[in-house]
C-alpha cells in the first residue's frame, strides 16, 4: 500500500475496531503489501486494511468459517468478539482476527510445517466454499504478461518467455491426473506464523483447487520432503509454473513487493536456466 494511502488505512482501521467496542491506543504496522496488516492495541487485535475492489475478503471470511468447524486446524481465526465480516470505511476493507504472538524468533522447523500443512490439506478437503481453479490464477498472470501497458520495463524475450511457460505448465499439470481439492494458494513461509500452538497459516485470499502439488511448489524443498506421497514429477512442473506466476506479479508497475526489481531479475534467471527448477525461497532468499 502506497505511504500516502497507510495514515488513512490506519485511521479506517481504527474507527472499525471502536464501532465494534475494540479499544485502540496503538497501532503497529506489521506488514505492508498489496495490503497492509495492523495490530491493534491494547484489544490485540490484528487488521487486514485493502482497497476495496483490489481485494476477497468475502471469500477469506467464508473460507475461515469453513476451516473454523474444524477443530483444531492450523489456521489463523477470526476474532471471535466482532461480526465475521468485512467491515467499509474510507474505501478501505478491512477484517478483524486473532493476533498470534511469535512464540519464538526462530522458524518453524520442516517437519512442523509439513505436518501443519498436510494437516491444513485435510482440513480443507471437508470445506464446501466455491473456489477459483489455480488456472484461474495462471490466467491473471498471462494477462499481466501480454499487457505491455500493465508490464513496460518487461523484454520482449522475456515476456515471450514467460507466454510459454505460463501457457504450456497447466496443460502439462493436468495431464499429471492428480486429485485436485481446495488449496491455501501460497503457504510459503511468510503465511504460516510459529505461536504457542504450534503453526498457523495466514491470508487464505489465495485459496484455490488443483492438487497439492501446486501448494508444495510454494515451500522449501525440506519442507515438501516430509510431505507423504508427493508426485516429484507434477512437484517440478508446479515449481517452474509457480517461478513463472510470481515473475509475472513482480514486472507489473504497480507491484509494491519490497526488492521487486532483484527478485523479478532472479526468478527470470531461474526460468532460462530450465528445469528442474529450485523451490521459490532459494531464488527469492539473498
Amino acid at each position: 500500500m502506497e505511504a500516502s494511502d497507510v495514515s488513512r488505512a490506519v485511521a479506517a482501521a481504527t474507527s472499525i475496531a471502536a464501532r465494534c467496542n475494540l479499544p485502540v491506543d496503538d497501532v503497529t504496522v506489521v506488514h505492508n503489501s498489496n495490503k497492509l496488516a495492523l495490530r491493534l492495541l491494547p484489544c490485540d487485535a490484528f487488521a487486514r486494511v485493502a482497497h476495496v475492489g483490489r481485494e476477497v475478503s468475502e471469500f477469506e471470511i467464508k473460507v475461515a468459517q469453513g476451516l473454523a468447524e474444524s477443530e483444531g486446524c492450523p489456521v489463523a481465526a477470526l476474532d471471535p468478539r466482532v461480526a465475521p465480516r468485512v467491515y467499509l470505511q474510507d474505501g478501505f476493507a478491512v477484517t478483524l482476527w486473532s493476533y498470534y504472538g511469535q512464540q519464538t524468533p526462530q522458524k518453524v522447523s520442516p517437519a512442523d510445517f509439513a505436518n501443519s500443512l498436510r494437516e491444513l490439506h485435510a482440513c480443507m478437503r471437508g470445506v464446501a466454499v466455491p473456489a477459483p481453479h489455480f488456472t484461474d490464477r495462471v490466467a491473471e498472470a498471462q494477462h499481466l504478461v501480454s499487457s505491455p501497458q500493465r508490464t513496460p520495463a518487461l523484454a520482449d524475450v522475456d515476456r515471450e518467455l514467460l507466454t510459454h511457460t505460463l501457457g504450456s505448465l497447466p496443460r502439462s499439470i493436468g495431464d499429471h491426473g492428480a486429485p485436485e481439492q481446495l488449496l491455501h494458494g501460497e503457504p510459503h513461509p511468510g503465511n504460516v506464523l510459529s505461536t504457542k500452538n504450534g503453526p498457523r497459516f495466514i491470508d487464505l485470499e489465495t485459496c484455490c483447487r488443483g492438487p497439492v502439488e501446486f501448494d508444495l511448489a510454494h515451500v522449501p524443498e525440506e519442507v515438501s520432503d516430509h510431505y507423504p506421497n508427493v508426485d516429484q514429477a507434477l512437484l517440478g512442473d508446479c515449481r517452474t509454473l509457480v517461478l513463472a506466476m510470481v515473475a509475472a506479479w513482480r514486472w507489473d508497475s504497480g507491484d509494491e513487493f519490497p526488492n521487486g526489481l532483484r527478485a523479478r531479475r532472479k526468478l527470470l534467471t531461474a526460468l532460462r536456466e530450465g528445469p528442474p527448477s529450485p523451490a521459490l525461497d532459494v531464488v527469492m532468499g539473498d
